[in-house]
């Protein structure tokens, strides 16, 4: 089985920590997990696009370090009707970065734009009766029944939130990234500077009104205290490791674990690993031949390792992963064990092989897209490739940049014509913890808001659907194990373990998030 490449003592030994923190106080210097060649955080689903979002947008809520979600752009808001009328109203004295003012209309649009890409926000707009601005400080919702986490889906913090815009960018097809990114957040996009693949750069928008609140994650006050942050693009790992070492930037995003031992005997830097977890999957392409088949998709189940990915794609410090994970990631409110022998028991490739024999497999070419640079999801794509082969399927892996690879999966046609058969990827933060937001349990086909892949699974939908419609707690947890019983059955992808993001940065940097790169509330000690 291919593992990636171990790094020599020597590379590392090559640094040395000459410079205790930027230069320029008012600096700081970041190293992305990846390039964000989308910055559109509602046009994407790169984690990384959900970083640059949270620097230039705010939101209407937020989620505070209790989990709860809080006001963020609104005073709060009004419930009446029976839960069918609920009633926003914006804090007063909030701009956009182009010096015009944050009105009630830009939100709805805003609203309905992320509604048409957002799976929950999909969820949203399946009631919603009129949605509207009658001043321009108050939002109206008006639903055909009730919903009682409308604040959750406005305040959602994982792929994809809900940016505000002024509503002559929100009215940009949901499809497209819109033309310019300018939001009411802490920062402002400096585009004039951007470079794809190389740098991107931010400033500190002095019109920015926080709230008088506490800071607690993504709620409460949100207070720059950088004039300027820019990004670095690295996409190698023990060129970034060196770049942080030598102090020619203050954080790194994504250290490789093979990098771990060697960098915490740096006295000048502090490593952690992030408390959101990311679900690693195996994704299909339903459209077309072989994965068209649940038969096909069922067998593979049984040739599923999740500690070989794991190790593979974030190393062996147990802390940094958790296998036996099914639906839903371990320690979420809606974790549970249904089925979960099917990949915890013994494995049979031959077995296997037989499966998919009776199952109608019958050589078809199986393309995998492979973002090489992108180590955590490279390495798991080459084992996924590997485990195919063991089988005896016939994989083509094609290696690509994660640019490319972005822009491949979005494709619908054949293989023959440029398409694709399975990608991996991490489905990242609280999306992961229950249906709600889960972009691998959707089975909605090629509607809008569907996700690459395109499953239909009319029983996933009608359990969703369920799911969302109830408030009772141990109604939602018989729903999310049969939500479970319903993946092993219906497949729309391979559960391959859970991981964490490990991070690296400057002894002196202080505040940081202990979830998802967050540059409000960070500062030199």
């Amino acid at each position: 089985m291919r593992r990636r490449h171990l790094l020599s003592a020597a590379s590392l030994a090559a640094a040395s920590p000459r410079i205790a923190r930027s230069q320029n106080a008012r600096l700081l210097r970041f190293i992305p997990q990846s390039d964000p060649t989308g910055l559109d955080p509602v046009q994407t689903t790169m984690a990384v696009a959900l970083v640059h979002g949270y620097m230039i947008f705010d939101t209407l809520y937020g989620r505070d370090a209790q989990g709860l979600m809080q006001p963020q752009m609104v005073e709060g808001h009004v419930v009446e009707a029976d839960g069918l009328r609920w009633t926003l109203t914006l804090r007063e004295g909030l701009r956009f970065h182009d010096g015009t003012p944050v009105l009630a209309r830009d939100c709805v649009q805003s609203i309905r734009r992320w509604g048409q890409r957002d799976v929950f926000g999909s969820a949203l707009m399946a009631v919603l009766d009129e949605l509207s601005a009658p001043d321009d400080r108050r939002i109206v919702f008006r639903l055909r029944r009730p919903f009682p986490l409308l604040p959750e889906a406005l305040g959602k913090n994982a792929t994809t939130m809900l940016p505000i815009m002024p509503e002559r960018l929100a009215l940009t097809d949901s499809a497209r990234q819109v033309p310019e990114m300018v939001g009411s957040g802490p920062f402002r996009f400096l585009a004039n500077e951007r470079v794809v693949g190389s740098h991107a750069a931010y400033a500190r928008f002095e019109g920015y009104v926080p709230r008088q609140d506490p800071p607690s994650a993504l709620a409460g006050a949100k207070i720059a205290h950088f004039d300027r942050v820019e990004w670095k693009i690295i996409s190698d790992p023990a060129t970034a490791a060196n770049a942080l070492q030598a102090g020619e930037v203050d954080w790194v995003d994504g250290v490789l674990n093979d990098l771990e031992p060697r960098m915490r005997r740096n006295r000048n830097l502090t490593l952690a690993y992030a408390e959101d977890a990311s679900l690693a999957v195996l994704r299909f392409n339903h459209l077309h031949p072989p994965f068209d088949n649940p038969a096909i998709r069922r067998a593979l189940l049984g040739a599923v390792d999740q500690r070989s990915f794991m190790t593979a794609c974030a190393g062996g410090n147990p802390q940094a992963w958790r296998d036996g994970v099914g639906a839903f990631l371990k320690g979420a409110p809606m974790a549970n064990d249904v089925g979960i022998e099917v990949l915890t028991g013994p494995r049979d490739l031959d077995k296997v092989r037989r499966d998919l024999a009776a199952a109608g497999y019958r050589g078809e070419k199986v393309v995998v897209l492979n973002a090489a640079d992108f180590p955590v999801i490279s390495a798991m794509t080459e084992v996924g490739a590997d485990m195919m082969r063991s089988v005896g399927m016939n994989v083509d892996l094609q290696s690509l940049d994660w640019g490319t690879t972005l822009q491949r999966r979005a494709k619908r046609e054949p293989v023959e014509q440029g398409g694709w058969s399975v990608f991996c990827t991490g489905l990242t933060g609280t999306n992961t913890f229950d249906p709600a937001g889960h972009l691998g349990l959707r089975g909605n086909g090629t509607a809008p808001g569907s996700w690459f892949g395109w499953p239909t699974s009319p029983r996933l939908e009608e359990l969703r659907d369920a799911w969302l419609a109830t408030a009772d707690e141990s109604s939602r947890l018989a729903l999310g194990r049969d939500i479970q019983a319903a993946l092993w059955q219906d497949v729309p992808f391979l559960p391959l373990g859970q991981y964490l993001r490990l991070g690296a940065w400057r002894r002196e940097l202080q505040g940081m998030s202990p979830t998802m790169p967050l540059f409000f509330n960070l500062r030199w000690s």
